[in-house]
């Protein structure tokens, strides 16, 4: 409970109708979960304006409505109207205020940019906790806060969630938080409210643009740059051709970071590492902090990663060895994930499911020099097509093997995507094979597998479902990779 009052006081706002003092139960802005006393905040989606719903509110017993409009209520209605010019950006605030401004009470780190903000949030919770920090994590994957998993259905929830889950945080005694920070969660304000303590660009590459997202490369860059606006101190990649410009105007202080250029945290003398079926990446870092790294994921832009998760953790006073032994344990689930079968071939998990990040994963593996370069792939239906040929055709012009299989066909049959990815691969030379069923697709994989031989299962990562006309049915790839085993054993 807070008075109304209260959770308006950072905010500019009109009272259209009602009193401040009254008491709000909770702040809710899906009119399915109106409760009695409420703050219902009307937001105009790109689908449906909550304006709409804003008379149903009220009926169901909502006693204060933030508007960005007028709206018709019903006859002598008891509720409060509160006009603002963005409800989105007003919700922030007034869910800071609501949970006790949570993020005052932790430091809280901010992760940007196309690429790496999922294995960095990773890292960086890896290291700190092996400096003793209690650790919350906001991402693409999951919330995480002590041993409680929270399934994500956005890399950056809605400021109320946000909210709800620092004050959660810092109730089981977190001390810090580090979170993914989508481009359309800084376009759709739910990251206001507080300032990060350190904000993060990893790279930036044309993505997320098209209807309901970004209007241009331009648009997406400029909520990138956003953070740089929210937060105290900024680390960015140096080497990323787009850093100038993310930065330009930012009110933080900048530290830099790179392995191309004079940057204040560099990567030098980097070097390939395969052990027992098992890549990594070995460098030294340089400048900031001076000491040898070694990192249990391959290709290039883990170094980038690691370099980030360096760049942010030293601010917290973690020790080298620390540094350096949270770093060689770390992994990600679904992001270059290594799953142990064989000390002759690898055999690995990644999320790759889209063309640009399948070309960059297979060529980060064949700097391995494998024997065969396998990879094993399905697509999602209702989908775009293009992302089946696409994919199909970089698979079949990189990989020595492709394996063609089934991911989340949706309502689609999965023989027609099936198909469809040929119709890629039959553009380059490639061999493939296809195998509808994705289990034995994979038993066959590892039954194939030969000394030197790189297998990787794109496109499912961290995801532990299938989906079929509607039904998510359990499906985890480390699980049928164990059933496997255990039924060649």
């Amino acid at each position: 409970m807070a008075s109304l009052g209260e959770l308006l006081e950072e905010i500019s706002f009109e009272c259209r109708r009602g009193v401040l003092e009254r008491e709000i139960t909770d702040i809710v802005y899906d009119s399915r979960k109106v409760k009695e006393g409420c703050l219902f905040v009307c937001i105009s989606g790109a689908k449906v304006d909550g304006h709409v719903y804003a008379a149903d509110a009220v009926k169901a017993g909502a006693g204060a409505l933030l508007v960005e409009r007028e709206t018709e209520l019903p006859e002598g209605a008891d509720v409060t109207v509160i006009r603002v010019e963005d409800t989105r950006y007003a919700m922030a605030f007034v869910s800071a205020a609501y949970f006790g401004h949570p993020a005052e009470q932790m430091k809280v780190i901010g992760i940007t940019g196309t690429k790496g903000k999922t294995t960095t949030t990773y890292l960086v919770k890896s290291i700190l906790e092996q400096a003793g920090r209690k650790v919350g994590l906001i991402g693409t994957i999951e919330i995480i806060i002590g041993d409680t998993h929270i399934h994500a259905e956005n890399t950056t929830p809605q400021s109320y969630l946000i909210q709800k889950y620092f004050r959660m945080m810092a109730d089981a005694g977190c001390d810090t938080v580090v979170m993914e920070v989508s481009s359309q969660g800084l376009m759709l304000h739910r990251t206001q409210g507080f300032v990060f303590d350190f904000g993060i660009f990893t790279n930036l590459e044309p993505d997320h643009i098209g209807e309901n997202e970004h209007r241009d490369f331009d648009d997406y860059l400029h909520c990138k740059s956003l953070l740089f606006k929210q937060c105290k101190v900024g680390i960015v990649n140096h080497d990323d051709a787009h850093w100038e410009a993310v930065t330009k105007d930012c009110t933080c202080r900048l530290e830099t970071y790179g392995i191309d250029t004079e940057a204040d945290l560099r990567a030098e003398e980097i070097g390939f590492v395969n052990e027992g079926g098992s890549l990594g990446m070995s460098f030294t870092a340089k400048g900031l902090v001076s000491l040898p790294v070694k990192i249990a994921s391959p290709g290039k832009f883990s170094v980038y990663n690691a370099l980030t998760a360096i760049a942010i953790c030293r601010h917290f006073g973690v020790g080298e060895e620390e540094i350096k032994k949270a770093l060689a344990a770390a992994k990600v689930k679904g992001r270059t994930e290594m799953v142990k079968v064989s000390d002759e071939f690898t055999l690995m998990i990644d999320y790759a499911h889209n063309a640009m990040a399948l070309e960059s994963l297979l060529e980060t593996l064949r700097a391995y020099n494998p024997k065969r370069l396998v990879c094993l792939f399905g697509c999602g239906g209702n989908r775009a097509k293009s992302r089946r040929y696409e994919m199909g055709e970089v698979s079949g012009r990189l990989a020595d093997l492709t394996i063609v299989t089934s991911d989340n066909p949706r309502t689609e049959k999965p023989q027609a995507i099936i198909d469809d990815i040929k119709t890629g691969i039959e553009k380059t030379d490639g061999k493939y094979v296809e195998i509808c069923d994705r289990k034995q697709a994979i038993a066959y994989a590892i039954d194939q597998g030969k000394p030197g031989d790189i297998i990787v299962l794109a496109g499912k990562g961290h995801e532990d479902y299938q989906e079929i006309n509607g039904v998510k049915y359990p499906m985890d790839e480390r699980v049928l990779i164990q059933e496997i085993l255990e039924e060649r054993a």
